[in-house]
């Protein structure tokens, strides 16, 4: 039975519900022992924070700064903070120096907890360009403070300010007080133009965001999430919390490199990921399975082909398999998928909620034929996550991103953009009107910047609006379209579409190195350097083949012609990449111009 009270009063509602009955796993910086922690213990360290937070002066509505990796201190802050109507600003733990000095500022932002020592040593530069900055409280018990940093404490020295609750009659006041309509967090979104802005969301958008997940997302106490996805991310954040107003136990993934080991060793029920997490499962799998011998990898591909014919012709359309289709797909489903789920440490795979990006068909018909329940949906920060989603048990088509969810009303312009009107949607931006007021219809409809369409009641996406590219030639191309269907391929990582105002389609790709050297290694390829070995007739051959194989259902004026092979990763360092992992064309194009000019040079008679 799922706990929808305020958010300030959660924890504590559901302590008295679930006591001593484990709440969080976790492991402290840098250690490798799974630890845990009751529903009893965090409701007491909760109540610590938001006395601690009081001691320090803390005032409802004031903006606190969070900027660390997953934690459980991270939760207990943000819940701290909620206790007594503080309004909690989440940073990536990659964020830029500028981009917290940005942040620190433009919120007025007094206190900042910040994680392990890569966290502590940016915010410790930042504070001469902060004005408002008074302390830093540090989680990571082993970071090196600065000794001419008298102004930062320990996360453990914060909560002797609230030892013994010593506030606590006037806490509790304040969450009688509270408020659906308070602020609860302000998320900045980097965005892919570079564009920083604070999407204020509201006590009031989660509570109606829980509500309407809880119909139609079916997790319960009985459930193990990992927390994979930054609390940053609002998909993470929305998520987390609402599998807490269910009972759910919470996994905190610290290191996301990890998340694969860890979830072989915890074994999570649920988790939610972003697509590329899945193409690199789909990639782990189908590389495995080509490494194997001859009987095994027809074993695997006739299971897969009976698992898709079973999952996808029949169980997504709503259809009963027949007897012997669904006998057969029930022992493979035993045997074959089962020791696939084993090794990914999803032995009792419940549902996997995934979003934040295109979902290539492959991948998809792929996670289902194996036996996991993925999620499809689509939402946005504004939105507080989820729009619309697959319902477990109900018939999905492959390529939508599900039914949209109760109390959202969505409407389509008559350019094609998805348009939004509910009780999850932001009230708008912080301090910027002038964003708000643009990014709302006169009728009050929220613009995504999606174009999409509605059939059968379900959503599909066509493209982001702003990132159609148009060729010199007039045709339109959907960039993200073409790199979801091209990432499936085990030797690329990272790839960006190029088209826009050019005579035809090319595309940046950052291979598999390891792959690729490997591949080099044993057709005998000599190189010297990555540089050398992306140059390379024989490497560039073979890639063009695995494109082509990839692309055949495109239209022909959407497929790559050319592209380049780069010897290092896109990076956020050099601003070619959001804190979320999306591509900032504009920068690409102003850091790879003479790579791209290239690739259209080359083709002039």
């Amino acid at each position: 039975m799922q706990t929808n009270c305020h958010m300030s009063k959660l924890i504590h509602e559901q302590a008295k519900k679930y006591g001593d009955r484990e709440m969080l796993i976790y492991q402290d910086f840098g250690g490798k022992e799974w630890k845990t922690l009751s529903w009893n213990q965090v409701s007491q360290t909760v109540m610590q924070v938001s006395n601690a937070l009081l001691n320090l002066g803390v005032k409802p509505q004031e903006n606190i700064g969070i900027f660390s990796q997953n934690s459980v201190q991270y939760i207990e802050c943000d819940f701290g903070a909620w206790g007594i109507r503080a309004v909690t600003i989440p940073f990536y733990a990659t964020s830029s120096e500028q981009q917290i000095q940005f942040m620190v500022n433009d919120a007025q932002v007094r206190f900042l907890f910040v994680g392990e020592q890569e966290q502590y040593d940016k915010a410790r530069r930042a504070v001469s360009l902060c004005p408002t900055l008074e302390r830093i409280i540090v989680y990571d018990p082993n970071v090196r403070i600065s000794t001419h940093d008298p102004n930062a404490i320990y996360f453990t020295d914060f909560l002797k300010l609230g030892e013994n609750l010593p506030r606590q009659t006037e806490v509790q006041k304040l969450q009688q007080e509270a408020s659906f309509d308070d602020i609860a967090n302000i998320l900045y979104t980097s965005g892919t133009t570079g564009d920083s802005k604070g999407v204020i969301l509201t006590h009031g958008q989660f509570h109606a965001a829980f509500e309407a997940n809880g119909k139609c997302v079916p997790a319960t106490e009985k459930d193990r999430v990992m927390n994979f996805l930054p609390y940053t991310h609002i998909f993470e954040r929305g998520w987390a919390i609402y599998a807490m107003t269910q009972g759910a136990t919470m996994i905190v993934n610290t290191h996301p490199l990890e998340v694969q080991q860890s979830m072989r060793e915890t074994h999570p029920t649920c988790m939610s990921a972003v697509p590329r997490f899945w193409e690199k499962v789909y990639m782990g799998v189908m590389d495995k399975i080509e490494r194997s011998n001859a009987v095994e990898r027809k074993l695997f591909r006739h299971a897969l082909a009976v698992g898709r014919k079973h999952n996808i012709e029949y169980v997504s359309l709503g259809k009963k398999p027949p007897m012997a289709l669904h006998l057969e797909y029930e022992m493979l489903n035993r045997t074959v998928f089962s020791l696939v789920r084993k090794e990914l440490g999803l032995e009792n795979a419940h549902f996997f909620p995934t979003a934040g990006a295109a979902v290539s068909a492959h991948v998809e018909e792929f996670v289902h034929s194996i036996g996991i329940n993925m999620i499809v949906g689509y939402g946005l920060t504004e939105s507080l996550a989820t729009v619309s989603c697959d319902h477990l048990g109900d018939p999905y088509t492959v390529g939508s991103v599900g039914i949209p969810i109760d109390s959202i009303d969505i409407k389509i312009s008559d350019e094609g953009e998805i348009l939004l009107k509910g009780p999850t949607i932001t009230r708008g931006y912080y301090k910027r009107d002038d964003l708000t007021q643009q990014a709302f219809t006169p009728d009050g409809y929220f613009r995504t910047g999606d174009a999409g369409y509605l059939k059968n009641g379900e959503l599909f996406l066509t493209e982001r609006i702003k990132d159609l590219f148009k060729t010199s030639n007039g045709k339109y191309i959907a960039p993200q379209m073409i790199e979801s269907k091209l990432l499936v391929d085990k030797y690329i990582d990272q790839i960006a579409i190029i088209a826009d105002q050019r005579k035809f389609v090319s595309a940046l790709i950052i291979p598999v190195y390891p792959l690729l050297e490997e591949y080099a290694h044993k057709h005998h390829i000599a190189f010297t350097s990555r540089e050398e070995l992306c140059r390379n007739p024989q490497i560039i051959e073979m890639m063009h083949e695995r494109i082509d194989t990839l692309q055949q259902q495109l239209a022909h004026y959407e497929q790559v012609k050319r592209f380049t092979l780069l010897p290092h990763h896109l990076s956020m360092e050099k601003g070619e990449l959001t804190n979320t992992l999306k591509i900032r064309r504009r920068v690409l194009n102003e850091n790879y111009k003479a790579e791209i000019d290239a690739m259209y040079e080359e083709q002039k008679n």
